[in-house]
Parts: C-alpha cells; structure tokens; sequence
C-alpha cells in the first residue's frame, strides 16, 4: 500500500516524557486505548475490555456503577451475560493493572491512585489550560507551544477500535475537541504571521472537514496575507456553494464579514492597531533641564522603559528605590535629547526639584566632580560657606541634602562611571538619568539602555517636522534617500533637514544627490557650529593606539557586519587579542555587537573610519592586505564548507591558493551555519575585489559558496554579485575568471528557472573556459548545458551535454560530478521516453552516491530516481526516494530544493488519486519556493489547481489556474496552453 513520506522517529506517545517516573502507570485515550509501566507495554485485551478501561479512565476516578458500565459498552441491547462479561474484563485488567488502581466499590469500579498527568487526555487539559491562560497574558509565543504539545498527545483518532455508544459519544466529543485546540493554535499562528506556513495546513483540514467554516475562514485570511487575494475569494465561493447544496444554508455571518473586507482590502486585516502611548507632563520648581526641542519624534519604546524606571524610583510603584538609568550610544544618536524629554515628562515626579550638567566626558577636559557638586549644592540651597572642599565631603553633604526628597538628576555627556558615582543621589524616591557615549557596566545597579538609530519611519518623520510636511510630500522618495543616507542618525537628520530648510531653493533631490556621494557625505553634513565628522573625531581622539588601528582597518570592509573571525583575520590577530580590543570600542560606542561573535558599524561611522584609514594608517600597503587577508579567510572557509557537504568533489582542487588560514569543521551543521550566518559580508567581501588584484579569488569564492543561491536564503545578493563579476572579469580581460563567474551566473539563472538566459550564459562560459582549458569549468557548463537542454525539451542535446561532463568529471576522478551528471542523464532518457533505461541510470546514479557518503548530493540521487519511478508507475517506491531526498534537502537547509520535492511528492499523490494529500504537499512547495522560479511556481499552481478540483474546490482551482497561466504567460512558458485548456470549460459554464 501507497504510503506516505517518512518522518523522523519520535518518542511514542507511550514511552515516559521527560520528568515523568520511569515506572509509573500510564494510559492513552488520545488514539488507541493503550497501557503503559514505564515503558513496557501492557496488554489491554479484547475490544469490550479496551472500552471498559476507557469508560473508566474518563470518569476521572468517579465509581461506574455496572449498570453505566453495561449501557456505555452495549447500549440498548446487551447480552445476557452482560453483566458477567464486565465482571470478567474487570478481573482481567486488575491483574495487569498495578494493585489498588482498579477498585470495586458500591456495585461498580473505578480507577484511582494514577500519578499526575498519567493519562494523556489529563495532560491535553492542563496544556490546553495554559495555553488560554498564557493567550490572555499576551504570550502567543508560549501557548502556541503549549497547544502544540496538547496535540502531539494524540496518535490518531481517539478511542480508535472501541466499540461502544459511550466510546462512540467520546471520540466525536474529543474530535471536536481537537479540532477547535487546531483552530486555536492556527489563529495565533496567523496573529504570529505565519501565514504562508498555515496555509498548507489549512488546505489539509479544508479537504478532510469541508463543512467546517471556522477552517474555511483561517484558511481565507491566510491566503489574504500571503498576498492571494484572488484565492481567498475563492474558497468563500466554494464554502457558500457547498453549504448550499448540503446544507440549503449561508455561511456565517463572520464568514461573509471576511469575505467584504477581503474586497475592500481593509487594512486591519493585515496590520495590527498600535497602542496608544502614555505621556505625562508637568511643570515645578526648582528646575535646572535645558528645554526639550519642540519637535521630538518616535523613541516611544524607550521613553516607555525609562519612564517605568522613573516611576519605581518616585514611589508610583509599590515600593521606592532610588534609580539609575544610563544610556549609552554613538554621538549624534539623540542621548540627550531622549534623556531630556523623558526627564521633563517625569518633572511632576520629582517635586523637589531637577538638577543637569553637561559633564563634558566627549571632550577634552571633561567636568571633575567635585566642581559639579559644588554647583548642586548651591543649587540645592547650601551657601558657599557650608560647602566643603574635598570631593568626598561635598558628595556626603549632597547625599545628606537629599534625603527625604524627591529630586532627579540628569548627567549628561559623561566620560566614565568614575566621574559619576559621587554625583548620584544616596536615597529613595531619587533618580538619575545618566548619557555617555560608553557603557557603564561598571556602574552598580544601574539600569543600562543601548540606544540605536531611529528607524525608518521615526527619521521621516523627523525630517519633515523639521522640512514641513508640504516639501516632503511631494518628494517622499527622495526624502527616504535622504534618512537613509544619513544612516537614521538623528543628529545626522537634523544637520540634512536644518541645511534644507534654510535653503528655500533647493528641493529634497538636491539634497539626496548630495548625500549620494558616499566621499563627499559627511563633508555635507554639516551646519553651523554642528557636524557629523566632529562628533566622531571626539571619540576617535580618546582611542588607545591598538583600538585607534582596529577602528580604521575593519571600517574598510564592506559587509553589513562582521564576525570575530574575520575581523581576526583583518587585524591579524589571535582571536582573543582580536575579541578585547573590539569589545573595548563596543564600550566606546564606536562600534556596536550586534549579537554574540558579531560587530558592526553605523553607516557614516563607518565612513569616518575609511577616511581615518586613509588619512593616519601607515603604510598605505596595510590597507590592501587586512582586504586580502579577509578574502583568504573567506575562500579557505568556504572551499572547507563546500568539501564537508560534497566529498569527492574535486572543485576544491581547480580553485585559488590562500595564504591566510580559514575556520575548520568537523560536521555538516556547524559549517552550514557558518555559511549562512556569514553570506551578507562574504558576498559583500566578492563584490569588494572586483577591480584589483584579488579578482580571482573573489570568483572562486563565490563558486565555493554556490549554496547560497541553491537555498533560496540568498539568490537575489548572490544573483547581484555573480552580474558585478562576469562585468569585472570582462573588463579585467581575464578569460578564466571570466568562465568561471558566468559559471556561477548560469546557476542562479537555472534556479531562477530563467532557461534562454541560462543558456547564453553557458555558452558564454563553455567558450571562455575551453579557451583556456579550464577543464574544472567545462565539466560544470556541461552538466549545466544538459540541465538546460532538458529544461528546453532537446533531450538527445541534453544526453549528449550530459555524456560530456560524465567524462570530463571521471577524468579528473571527481566521482560526486560524475554522479550528478549521472542522476541527470537519467531525466535525459526519461524525456526520450526510455523509462526502463532511465530507472536504470538513476539507481546507478544513487549507488555512486551511496559509495561516497550520506551527503547533500545523495538527495539528487534519491530526488531523481523518484521522478523516474513516478513516470514508471511505481508510486510507493517513488514516495520512499521522495522522502528521503526530503529529509536530506532539510537537513542541508536546502529550502528551494525541500519545496520542489514536495512538489513531486503532490504530483505523486495526485496520480494515486489521493487529491487531499497533492494539496496538502502542493501548499508546502508554494509556501518553500521551488528551484525553477516562477516557472515552477506556475506548475506547482496547475498541479494545486487539478488536486483542489478533484476535491470539488473549483473555484479556487480556477483562481490557483489563473495565476499559474499569469507567470506562464510573462516567462513565455509552453505550459500556458495546457492552463488554457483547463480553464476554458469553467469560463465556458
């Protein structure tokens, strides 16, 4: 019998979880009545002794008289010897069962003493409990886990093979049940956005419970926000026609509620209502805060966090404690401006009084503490003559003037948590709110805030309140240019908007081209006595020599971040010397972690780091050798990548030399991760080198990273990169790099399933790469070519492509090629309608794979030989190779790869006639993506279509064939005629 694809081995539902005792009774009602000690199974007998059992476990130990025995197993009609029989069950499970559990009592039995949890239902209810009581918490993370655990209790249909009216009432009780826990946990994925995700599942349950208007609406709403408009429409049509014929009735109201706001596109469909900020403002004496700016803008969730650690410290709270708050971030990112605002809000708070100073710490001759209590003092009441001279008397005579009052002070602008300790208060119902360009976690007890840019909609809206609504408006793009060159940074806004708003002549693009020039950017940012540049240079100016270096080299590579491994192999340094210094321009502000191992830049940071590198590093020679030096890192790493996932491979032979060493892996997981975690800088770093001297090595690393793309994770960057090499090898004149870039050009564009693109570009790189007898090279363009043939319908063209690389790759004894081409030759004499003889090459191909090791390449094996069983008719067999290249492509976090096997997998299903389970599987391939871009997506929407027709959806299989024929008609796809044909009936009737 057909089955399914196979799934990991799970513990069964049995088997003790973790915490449980090994040796206790437990019992499942959740699927078949069964009984467990520890994990021995225990045997539960005939089918009217199961219901016994059953009927007793779900009285929750309440006493069954016989008489409730006797209806629950036979109802109506039991046999004379009904009561007998039970006697005998009972007897019968007392001796399995451990003593005292099944007890006689008052004429009946019952079950007591089990542990907590020891039925599985029990354990559902609890779970499903928390799960509601966390819904209502706001935690949807925690009770979706929570219901997700409830229904993994069960293991098929409840009570399956009991007889019995009571067991009968049971399973359609707890079916109920389950369904509505799956809707529940369905809704919270949706409220998650997991909707893409939902949407396979929910055409599953559809299919198995049609009448069912609950589903039908999730199932609605998740094609809405998956962007399939047209499709959710669809499904309310086929729900109302169905409850029409069977029923005679309308869908619900909700239902037809979704369905008008679906056609409206009303927006809170998709977008949440924020809530509402709280603010609170006031006005007292004494009062030493320079005034907030009139148009302060966003930073609601910091003003939030402050404010509540401002409340603590006031006594609004139970309790009062006094509170330190100390923000820390890069200059020009809005400290003061944040502290001052949240400080004048907090103003009604502290009665007694505001004190501020700007304690100079960016500069050179930052503010001694003992001058700045001075002031305090006077400030607080104390005449000059009370004021002592020492630093610790004063800070014991400010600590004693504020007892038993409520006074906050902002210290702005400091340098170190030294200079701040004897400035802050001693008591309860005091507060300080602290600003410095480091983090001082060195200051006791203080609550620590890193504050970043403004996001992209917080510096709009900047920019215009500074600018005016009107300019903006009409410029909104350019606008956004302008933030982003500014790099979100509010001082950067400011200076942008302040130069614009005194210039009535000029319009937003002028300003964005301006701010375009990435050389020139921070020369134009600025205005009057403020700028960008001189911001930084105060914090450059304090750095230590090693941090100063450190600073100027690592700005010079390109990445959206960087690891301490690469940044390792810019400075040249152990990993530890490496980690010490970053960290120490971490507490700087110069530099930002942007998770554990990882640094990065601000924008125009960064900028002033490559000027620093251009003007102080010495020798200038340094600075092309931290580049190339990153660029080995990333090569040896990745090429160590490559040999991990495909042994036998022999690319890593063809590909350049590394001087600097890279990271070592001993398993597949770790590597992967590497690779994946590092795709943004590594591109960025082959994008770099176009244009010097490390051109080849930039080509080879792409090539050795060619899962990047494969993966679906990284196509479009890796796409963009590809173009920018095959444009620098050409200007470069370099033939072989030039083979080998279109080489990896040609790949994402068979990904892509852009065929006559692809084509051109294989030929291109055959030429190139026989050119110079690149023989690596021309084995792949031929495998290439022969994909591309096959793709084309030239299936002899592809044979012969085919034919080609098998031998180039045996001669260079690279058994992985000549395995894949192998699996691909199969498809070539499937085409040529040789099934026999392509079963044949795909097994031969398999078992090469099978001799080199369990790797990413034995899933094409297995992927290809089940298309060949699919064509010879052999669905089982074909399901079994499915499923195992699918747990492969997973487990190598091939998504493209898992999605196109899915997609076979549906079409299997569909020849089988099981439409419910080709939906289902079709529904997982549009929600992963497929190898073969939107050509493919146009298939697996046919195949989608067919299987919902099938299952008398046909609306929405219509919607499904109408946007398939839309993405076949825009690629020029053959395929267009067959939807044609399929569509023209329904747009006939």
């Amino acid at each position: 019998m057909d089955g399914g694809p196979r799934v990991p081995e799970q513990r069964r539902p049995g088997f003790p979880a973790e915490g449980e005792e090994s040796g206790a009774l437990r019992f499942g009602v959740l699927g078949p009545v069964r009984a467990w000690r520890g994990e021995e199974t225990l045997t539960t007998g005939s089918p009217q002794q199961r219901a016994l059992l059953a009927a007793l476990l779900l009285r929750e130990g309440r006493t069954a008289t016989a008489a409730e025995l006797i209806d629950a197993l036979w109802g109506e009609e039991p046999p004379s010897q009904a009561l007998a029989a039970v006697r005998t069950y009972a007897s019968r499970l007392r001796k399995v069962l451990d003593p005292g559990v099944l007890v006689s009592e008052s004429g009946g039995y019952a079950v007591r003493g089990l542990t907590e949890g020891a039925l599985d239902l029990a354990r559902a209810q609890d779970l499903a409990a928390g799960a509601e009581k966390a819904r209502s918490a706001g935690d949807l993370c925690h009770a979706r886990d929570l219901l997700r655990r409830a229904l993994d209790l069960w293991d098929g249909e409840a009570l399956a093979g009991v007889p019995g009216p009571y067991a009968h009432t049971q399973r359609v009780r707890l079916d109920e049940w389950r369904l509505q826990l799956l809707e529940s946990r369905l809704d919270m994925d949706l409220e998650q956005g997991c909707h893409a995700e939902a949407v396979s599942e929910l055409t599953a349950l559809t299919a198995a419970h049609p009448l069912r208007e609950r589903l039908r609406e999730l199932l609605m709403l998740a094609l809405y926000r998956s962007g399939r408009q047209a499709e959710a429409l669809a499904v309310y049509a086929d729900t109302r026609r169905l409850l029409a014929d069977e029923l005679g009735v309308d869908p619900r109201p909700g239902l037809q509620e979704l369905q008008h706001r679906i056609l409206q596109a009303d927006p809170g469909l998709a977008e949440p209502s924020a809530p509402a900020e709280e603010t609170a403002t006031a006005t007292v004496r004494p009062a030493q805060l320079p005034a907030t700016v009139a148009d302060f803008t966003g930073r609601a969730a910091f003003v939030r966090e402050l404010s509540d650690v401002l409340s603590a410290a006031s006594g609004k709270t139970t309790g009062r404690v006094m509170a330190v708050s100390a923000l820390a971030g890069i200059g020009g990112v809005g400290k003061t401006t944040l502290a001052v605002h949240v400080a004048h809000q907090a103003r009604a708070a502290f009665p007694d009084g505001q004190l501020y100073v700007d304690l100079q710490g960016a500069g050179a001759r930052p503010a001694e503490p003992e001058t700045v209590l001075g002031s305090f003092l006077r400030a607080l009441g104390t005449a000059d003559s009370a004021i002592p001279d020492s630093l610790e008397e004063r800070a014991a005579l400010y600590r004693s003037v504020l007892d038993g009052r409520r006074v906050l002070v902002l210290l702005d602008n400091a340098r170190d948590a030294a200079q701040v300790r004897p400035l802050l208060p001693g008591t309860d119902g005091c507060a300080a709110l602290v600003t410095a360009r480091v983090r001082m976690v060195d200051l006791a007890g203080a609550h620590l805030v890193d504050l970043d840019v403004m996001s992209p909609e917080e510096a709009l809206a900047l920019f215009t309140k500074i600018v005016g609504e009107e300019r903006v408006a009409s410029e909104r793009e350019a606008a956004l240019d302008v933030v982003g060159a500014c790099g979100f940074l509010p001082l950067a806004i400011r200076i942008a908007a302040s130069r614009l708003a005194a210039r009535r002549t000029w319009t937003v693009s002028v300003l964005a081209a301006k701010l375009a020039d990435e050389r020139r950017r921070l020369d134009e940012l600025q205005a009057g006595d403020q700028a960008v540049e001189a911001t930084f240079e105060l914090g450059y100016g304090q750095l230590e020599p090693a941090q100063a270096r450190a600073f100027r080299l690592l700005g010079l590579a390109d990445g959206p971040d960087i690891s301490l491994a690469a940044a390792a192999a810019v400075l040249d340094l152990p990993a530890h010397d490496t980690e010490d210094v970053l960290e120490s321009l971490v507490d700087t502000s110069l530099l930002e972690s942007a998770a554990p191992g990882r640094y990065r830049f601000h924008d125009l940071v960064r900028l002033y780091a490559r000027a620093c590198a251009e003007r102080d590093e010495n020798p200038p020679s340094e600075r092309e050798a931290a580049l190339s030096r990153l660029l080995d890192f990333y090569l040896a790493t990745a090429t160590g990548v490559y040999a991990i996932e495909r042994p036998g491979d022999r690319l890593v032979d063809g590909l350049e030399p590394t001087e600097y060493p890279g990271l070592s892996f001993t398993e597949g997981s770790a590597a992967l991760d590497w690779l994946y975690s590092e795709a943004a800088p590594l591109l960025a770093c082959v994008r770099q080198s176009a244009g010097t001297s490390r051109l080849r090595r930039a080509v080879d690393l792409l090539w050795a990273a060619k899962d990047l793309t494969e993966s679906g994770a990284n196509s479009h960057q890796y796409e963009t990169t590809a173009h920018a090499m095959c444009d620098a090898t050409e200007d470069a004149g370099d033939a072989r790099a030039e083979g080998r870039a279109r080489t990896t050009l040609t790949n994402v564009l068979l990904v892509s399933g852009r065929i006559q693109q692809a084509a051109e570009q294989a030929e291109l790189a055959m030429t190139l790469a026989e050119s110079v007898r690149d023989t690596t090279a021309v084995s792949w363009v031929a495998n290439d070519r022969g994909l591309i043939s096959l793709h084309q319908g030239r299936y002899a063209d592809g044979r012969t492509f085919l034919e080609q690389a098998i031998e180039g790759y045996r001669a260079a004894d690279n058994r992985a090629g000549e395995a894949l081409s192998l699996c691909n030759l199969s498809r070539a004499h499937l085409g040529m309608g040789d099934t026999a003889k392509a079963v044949a090459i795909a097994h031969k191909g398999l078992t090469a794979q099978l001799d080199i090791g369990r790797t990413m390449r034995l899933a094409n094996g297995h992927f290809t030989l089940g298309i060949a069983l699919t064509k010879a008719d052999r669905y089982s067999e074909a399901l079994h190779q499915f499923s195992d290249a699918l747990c492969i492509f997973e487990a190598h976090r091939q998504r493209l790869w898992q999605g196109t096997t899915n997609f076979r997998i549906a079409e299997v299903h569909l020849a089988a006639r099981r439409p419910a389970q080709a939906a289902q599987h079709s529904e997982q391939a549009l929600a992963l993506g497929c190898i073969g871009g939107d050509r493919m997506r146009g298939n697996v929407l046919t195949l989608l279509g067919r299987s919902l027709s099938a299952l008398g959806q046909v609306d929405r299989a219509k919607a499904c064939w109408q946007e398939a024929l839309n993405l076949f008609q825009q690629c020029g796809a053959s395929q267009a005629d067959e939807v044609r044909a399929l569509l023209s009936p329904l747009t006939a009737a």
